[in-house]
């Protein structure tokens, strides 16, 4: 019987979440029509049909099509599975390739033609309703209305039109967070950083935009884009809309904001929504342009003398890695390349104040990579339950393969009786069908034993100190700007985290490092064949680190 898979999605912005059951059920319904077997039900609630690299439900049914688990794959129309052209294609692709067909309620069974044309009208579709949602924008604004989302100072206005329908768009004054908007206005005028503000309004209990912690990004923003308080033109009763668009990155299916040029700029004066007066606006404004002509040039300056290292990516080799011990949250590169608990700095919800230079935590993690991570005795410890859990997988899957063989013997010689019984005309009409049922069960056996992993062979008896080597040249290469790059992502692959919590001395800071044996083995014995090579960054390039899957070992971690 034809195995099946049915999809539904539904964009939040147009139907209800019971959109999904209705596609599925009618899809449902026409299989059962059809006599085929449904094996599998994908779905993306509330998520646009525009791009589909963010859709967990139709990434999970492109594994699964490529790992052969159904033949046909259902849908109530094309614009469901994607209304971009490019996916619609990249994904038709992708599922030839699998043998899976795309069989809609609305098209039929689909083909190149329909790819093309329904892709093209999606496609035209999706940027034909862009426009209209925009022009309709516009005109709300034009007339003093919010085009976009609730602003902290403000309240929606909520009424209904003289045609029975909710007004949109309008907004009053809240009083109390007018009250705190106004004085955000007047510490950052009295030469107050937004990250002290933002510690204040945290000490005080109130809660910033959304109820969250403040933050001092939440106060500066960005000045040419508009973002933040002190440049929320709201704020003195000038409503600015389509300062910026957004665009998709093909890369990641997330949008990317762009800054439209200032004709482009809608404004519209609202009086009535001013909260802070021309004299507090411009008391900031001047001090906001005051800090930008005293930090750029050193900016300038820094960036001039040290050009190669604005172009590291991340911008440390431990950028990521770091994690404060008692908050949970990142350790990030503050003042004069000290790493700090960004919590602690940005909205004092924790009490690490601990701080350390950039140069003496990365030494200590390399010196711990090299010395620590696989010393003979962590590395012998780690081999004996290594090997034994490898035997184990290893002997389980030669006894699953012996028994898929002794199967698939059997099935064979059966089958050649039931052929010899065909060619003598003996039997009945039942012999078709069990010779049918047989040649599908010995299908389904070779497929398990072209689908079974392969035994994972013996690792290095000297693995310790190869790896040591290997570190030392990877810590040699992060000195050369041509290698610096490569093993500086060879060494993160080795490191989960790095916990920094407070030491018992004045300044001091205890480090942890965590790392996973199963990716450190992966690695030295993908990078094994490199050992003769003389090249610093030889053991950099081409790294692997993606765990051996089922090794079950807890991650390595120790003190630094």
């Amino acid at each position: 019987m034809t195995r099946v898979a049915l999809y539904a999605r539904y964009s939040s912005d147009q139907q209800s979440a019971s959109s999904i059951e209705d596609q599925l059920r009618i899809c449902r319904e026409q299989a059962a029509r059809d006599d085929l077997q449904v094996v599998g039900m994908y779905k993306d609630a509330a998520v646009s049909g525009s791009s589909v690299t963010l859709r967990p439900g139709i990434q999970s049914l492109l594994q699964d099509a490529q790992a052969r688990k159904f033949d046909v794959v259902i849908a109530e129309a094309l614009d469901r599975v994607s209304r971009d052209q490019a996916d619609v294609a990249t994904l038709y692709k992708h599922l030839q390739f699998a043998g899976v067909q795309i069989v809609t309620l609305a098209e039929g069974e689909i083909s190149e033609l329909h790819v093309g044309l329904k892709g093209t009208m999606n496609a035209l579709f999706l940027k034909d309703l862009a426009k209209k949602t925009h022009r309709g924008l516009r005109g709300r604004v034009e007339k003093g209305k919010a085009g976009g989302g609730l602003c902290y100072g403000y309240d929606v206005v909520k009424r209904l039109g003289s045609d029975g329908e909710p007004v949109r768009g309008e907004r009053s004054i809240n009083e109390i967070e007018a009250t705190i908007v106004r004085r955000v206005f007047r510490d950052f005028a009295n030469g107050l950083s937004p990250r002290i503000i933002a510690q204040r309004l945290n000490a005080d209990g109130i809660p910033g935009p959304g109820g969250k912690l403040w933050t001092g990004t939440t106060i500066r923003g960005h000045a040419t884009r508009g973002t933040g308080f002190l440049n929320n033109e709201l704020y003195i009763g000038r409503l600015v809309w389509n300062r910026q668009r957004y665009v998709k990155d093909p890369r990641t299916g997330k949008r990317v904001s762009r800054i439209n040029p200032q004709t482009a700029w809608v404004t519209t004066e609202v009086p009535e929504l001013r909260i802070v007066d021309d004299a507090l606006w411009q008391a900031a404004k001047a001090r906001q342009d005051s800090i930008a002509v005293k930090y750029s040039t050193t900016i300038e300056a820094t960036r001039a003398a040290n050009r190669l290292n604005g172009t590291h990516r991340p911008r440390s080799l431990l950028s990521g890695l770091l994690v404060c011990g008692c908050c949970g949250g990142s350790f990030s590169l503050r003042g004069q390349g000290r790493f700090a608990c960004s919590n602690h700095i940005d909205t004092r919800s924790c009490d690490n104040n601990r701080t350390i230079a950039r140069e003496v935590i990365e030494a200590r993690v390399l010196d711990g990579l090299r010395d620590k991570l696989m010393a003979p005795e962590i590395a012998a410890e780690a081999v004996r339950a290594y090997v034994e859990e490898t035997n184990r997988l290893n002997h389980a899957r030669r006894a699953a393969s012996a028994t898929n063989k002794a199967e698939l013997a059997q099935v064979v010689k059966a089958i050649e009786g039931l052929v010899s019984m065909a060619e003598q005309g003996l039997g009945s009409r039942a012999l078709v069908d069990k010779l049918l049922a047989l040649e599908a069960q010995e299908d389904a056996i070779r497929a398990r034993m072209d689908a079974a992993p392969v035994d994972t062979p013996d690792i290095h008896p000297n693995i310790a100190e190869i790896y040591r080597r290997k570190v030392e040249r990877l810590a040699e290469a992060l000195n050369h700007p041509a290698e610096r790059d490569e093993a500086a992502d060879a060494i993160r692959s080795l490191i989960e985290k790095v916990t920094l919590t407070p030491g018992p001395k004045r300044g001091a800071v205890n480090a942890t490092l965590h790392g996973e044996f199963g990716a450190i083995l992966e690695w030295v014995e993908r990078r094994e064949r490199s050992e003769n090579d003389n090249t610093p960054g030889a053991f950099a390039s081409g790294v692997s680190v993606s765990v051996v899957a089922g090794t079950g070992f807890e991650p390595v971690t120790f003190r630094l």
